[in-house]
């Protein structure tokens, strides 16, 4: 399970939950990079990208990427509610493991992500036999809004993201109706609503959000990162807000025994990252490794043909002060 945000208005990014790592790498994709595609033209020239992949066959199959337009897109696990469509001739067919390329490839703000999302067709068409496409729900924020995308049984469903949080199921709709049952919660000093009879007092600090969910379910994940995300404060310089960016991952995050699978299989986090989208920079920590590792976008050459990556760095650190 997974957990994305935009904060303010240029950092993007998420937490990547599960069982084990597939050995992504933070990759760069260059404007002159030939992006491939299954039943449309091929891309020979287009915005250059960063981001988390998985590289098969020099193929960067994207977790979640930024453009260098402040394009982002992140995909979630939407396992049982997406779905995939038969080939339609009056549409772009992109597959699903092609989709992040195409959009960031194409579109520099989210107005022109709708555009090319309307004329689009998802095939379950997979990269290869032993890659199957993943049944995934999206998150897509430049600087001035978020969406979220999904694709159900219904069709193609595009909703204004204001809350800027996704996670997995249940679908988005639902996430955002049950927020309603979270309005008491305050970072505020509580008041006695309880009864004007009776005298009741705090006696600790933080109990405006008595009720707010803990547990790892994600319907409860998007109603703490929402909170959090919603009522986080920094100050307006990058370190603070990357700092910030982080905590607020961390409220979200999956820890090595609190989620079995099964036999020796746990869920945890196997890293966060946070992007931001007016530089370019793609910031990144691991389960191992709390320290704050970053990779630049444009401190590569953007106009050549190969991919570029980087290995996680994901060996624990410790400043010995004496």
């Amino acid at each position: 399970m997974c957990t994305a945000i935009k904060y303010k208005n240029n950092y993007f990014g998420r937490n990547l939950d599960y069982e084990f790592s597939y050995g992504e790498k933070i990759t760069i994709t260059p404007r002159l990079y030939p992006i491939k595609f299954k039943y449309i033209e091929e891309l020979k020239s287009h915005y250059a990208i960063i981001g988390m992949a998985h590289i098969a066959s020099d193929y960067p199959l994207y977790y979640e990427a930024a453009n260098e337009m402040g394009l982002a897109m992140a995909g979630l696990n939407f396992v049982g509610n997406a779905s995939f469509y038969q080939y339609d001739d009056n549409k772009n067919n992109v597959c699903g493991f092609e989709l992040i390329l195409y959009i960031l490839g194409l579109a520099k703000n989210v107005n022109e992500a709708i555009s090319l999302l309307n004329g689009l067709n998802l095939v379950g068409t997979p990269f290869s036999n032993n890659y199957p496409n993943a049944s995934l729900h999206y998150l897509i924020s430049d600087k001035n809004m978020s969406i979220t995308l999904e694709f159900e049984r219904d069709g193609m469903h595009i909703y204004n993201n204001h809350i800027n949080v996704l996670t997995n199921n249940p679908p988005f709709l639902y996430q955002i109706a049950n927020l309603n049952n979270y309005l008491n919660l305050t970072p505020d000093e509580p008041t006695n609503r309880f009864s004007s009879s009776i005298d009741l007092k705090t006696y600790s600090r933080g109990m405006g959000a008595i009720g707010l969910p803990g547990d790892l379910s994600s319907e409860s994940r998007f109603v703490r990162a929402a909170f959090f995300n919603a009522n986080s404060k920094s100050f307006d310089d990058e370190l603070s807000n990357v700092n910030q960016f982080f905590h607020i991952l961390d409220s979200v995050c999956q820890i090595r025994g609190g989620c079995h699978l099964g036999e020796d299989k746990y869920e945890i986090t196997i890293y966060s990252s946070c992007i931001n989208l007016n530089e370019g920079i793609y910031y990144y920590k691991t389960y191992n490794d709390f320290s704050i590792n970053k990779v630049s976008l444009f401190n590569e050459d953007l106009d050549t043909f190969k991919l570029i990556s980087y290995e996680m760095l994901n060996k624990m650190k410790i400043n010995e002060q004496n």
